[in-house]
């Protein structure tokens, strides 16, 4: 404001050692020091913002958006802070794990000013100050876990750090709303031996997955061979019990088959002539047979009759006389 009413008061003083202005040189500067009131006393707070002001040197209000009204020369607009969700990043430090592990952590925080007043006088710079209680906040987690864990405890290790800078920044006025993990850098060692660990990892997983594709495989080779010897024994169990029936059926057709050929024979006994026709039959065979002695073999169990026919063919009607008791009548 100063500087304005200089410059006021310079014009004025022109004006009035300059002729044809000097009976204007009062108005010039009533006119001019009006100006500068109403340029400072008037101002025009943005959405979402929040001005500070002191008379004074000491606080007396905080200014809402919109247009509002202060005291030249004794209020004085010290601070101005934005309402909105801000996102601060937080430099990659070094930290060391549980396992005596160094890590490179950055991180991005965000976070939103709820008291204008607290955020202006609670600190003297309380973005440094929510930057610096992160990175101690982050040394102190990380120390807490080991390596491995460190990558799968992320969302964790954001919670812990977000509940301690939302507690400590009450007192500046500030909200807390989330904290991210950007990125975690290991040593060059760590990942060579990180990466070895994941290539052997997932040779094992291929080792381990042909295994069982193999095992299914002589599990399903051996189950179809199994099958196979089941459906063949059935196939033969079949075959064998058609085969028997067969053969029975074929020995109950031979042997009703004989008997009617032994009914027929009897009856062709009991009729007239058949005596002499089995005599007939008989001697032809018996003399058959006798003609088959020198090609058969070398030795014969024959009867001791062999000699006499007439004998034989008697002998050979005797059985059948036995066989039919009874004698065909003799014709008249």
């Amino acid at each position: 404001m100063f500087p304005k009413l200089m410059a006021v008061v310079i014009l004025t003083v022109v004006a009035f050692f300059f002729p044809p202005t000097q009976s204007f040189a009062i108005p010039i500067f009533l006119l001019g020091a009006v100006i500068v009131f109403i340029v400072e006393g008037v101002r025009v707070v943005p959405q979402q913002s929040a001005w500070v002001v002191e008379r004074l040197g000491r606080f007396h209000k905080v200014l809402e958006p919109g247009l509002n009204i202060i005291v030249p020369f004794v209020d004085r607009v010290q601070y101005r802070h934005s309402l909105k969700e801000e996102a601060h990043d937080i430099p990659e430090q070094v930290c060391i794990t549980k396992d005596n592990t160094q890590l490179g952590v950055d991180g991005l925080l965000y976070y939103q000013v709820t008291d204008p007043k607290l955020a202006s006088y609670g600190a003297s710079d309380f973005v440094l100050a929510i930057t610096q209680l992160a990175q101690t906040t982050l040394r102190s987690e990380i120390g807490k876990m080991e390596l491995d864990r460190t990558f799968e405890s992320r969302d964790d290790i954001n919670r812990q750090i977000v509940a301690v800078l939302d507690e400590a920044g009450r007192t500046w006025g500030v909200k807390m709303l989330r904290y991210e993990i950007k990125n975690l850098t290991p040593p060059e060692s760590i990942l060579r031996a990180m990466q070895a660990q994941i290539t052997a990892e997932r040779e094992k997983r291929a080792l381990i997955a042909k295994s069982e594709g193999q095992r299914q495989q002589e599990i399903n080779l051996a189950e179809g061979e199994r099958q196979s010897k089941i459906l063949q024994s059935e196939g033969d169990k079949a075959a064998a019990v058609n085969k028997a029936q067969g053969e029975a059926t074929a020995i109950r057709m031979l042997a009703d088959a004989q008997a009617e050929a032994v009914k027929a024979v009897a009856a062709a006994l009991s009729a007239e002539g058949g005596i002499t026709a089995a005599n007939l039959k008989v001697a032809e065979n018996y003399v058959a047979a006798f003609g088959q002695l020198a090609k058969a073999g070398n030795t014969l169990i024959v009867p001791a009759n062999l000699s006499d026919p007439a004998a034989f063919v008697a002998s050979a009607m005797t059985v059948l006389n036995r066989m039919n008791p009874t004698p065909p009548a003799k014709a008249t």
